[in-house]
């Protein structure tokens, strides 16, 4: 794998949630099911199980409009024995120039990691491998030189370590909050600068008071924490992927002049995740 500085800034590069997404990976839905229940939208849904044809047809349109707004998406192969390979977030997460291959902390989702591997070194994309500590990528969120990392029972303060040891130029922020919740981007999620959304039953006051310190925060209700109102996905220009059903946060965010990108989900989402937990964004451009 090349180590030359100019070829690695082309192929990896990613600053923020927020700025204009170029290439992003993510895996379809063929094999989705609720195997082992992590959160309560699983738990809801468990009994019912997952239509993979409308889950397939979801994603399809997802991947559809990220190619229409000039998003290079990459497809990873999907394996029976990974139900939860469509969310590409957890499996890597891109700080800087810096593509980190995370270990998974869930033993369905172990070995996930390896597809992304193979194709990132036919690629001759360098990475990171973060073995040894217990770290997923949806609890990484990052805005320019600020990293937050969420402490869950994903994500351990090890890891935490590890990572601000290695980005030195970054000011890394470990940011508890109740596991239930499963990854911090369920709870917390930058759209701008000036921006982000929040679900504050799940944090520290202490964390609330430092996000209203940096941010206008739209605060996400319960209703719509379940159906993953924080789980969206910024591709830049204050474009954001949202859930139709989402009718409150959508409406905040088109106030403060997002626009806002609604795509039916709703299958995809009974397995935990949405827009986020379903990209592996490794290039942005700003």
């Amino acid at each position: 794998m090349s180590s030359d500085s100019n070829y690695i800034y082309e192929k990896t590069h990613c600053f923020t949630e927020y700025d204009t997404l170029k290439r992003v990976i993510l895996c379809q839905p063929q094999y989705m099911t609720i195997r082992d229940v992590i959160n309560d939208t699983q738990k809801k849904f468990k009994d019912e199980g997952i239509h993979i044809e409308k889950a397939l047809e979801q994603h399809r349109e997802f991947v559809h409009q990220l190619n229409e707004h000039g998003v290079e998406t990459i497809l990873l192969p999907y394996h029976k024995k990974y139900p939860e390979q469509v969310f590409t977030r957890d499996i890597g997460f891109t700080l800087g120039q810096t593509l980190f291959v995370a270990q998974m902390a869930h033993d369905v989702r172990q070995g996930e990691e390896k597809v992304l591997k193979v194709w990132l070194e036919d690629e001759e994309i360098s990475y990171y491998d973060l073995i040894g500590d217990k770290i997923e990528g949806g609890d990484v969120i990052i805005d320019r030189d600020t990293i937050y990392i969420g402490l869950s029972n994903r994500t351990n303060e090890d890891a935490v370590r590890h990572v601000e040891s290695l980005l030195t130029n970054f000011d890394v922020k470990a940011i508890p909050f109740k596991e239930t919740y499963l990854h911090l981007d369920c709870v917390f999620n930058v759209l701008s600068p000036e921006v982000a959304l929040i679900y504050p039953e799940a944090l520290t006051k202490e964390d609330i008071e430092y996000f209203s310190s940096k941010y206008e925060l739209i605060e996400v209700s319960k209703e719509e924490q379940f159906t993953l109102g924080t789980n969206v996905l910024s591709i830049g220009n204050n474009k954001v992927f949202s859930l139709p059903n989402n009718k409150k946060v959508n409406e905040q965010m088109r106030a403060k002049d997002f626009e806002v990108l609604e795509v039916e989900y709703d299958e995809i989402i009974k397995s935990g995740g949405s827009f986020r937990c379903s990209t592996l964004p490794i290039l942005r451009e700003r």
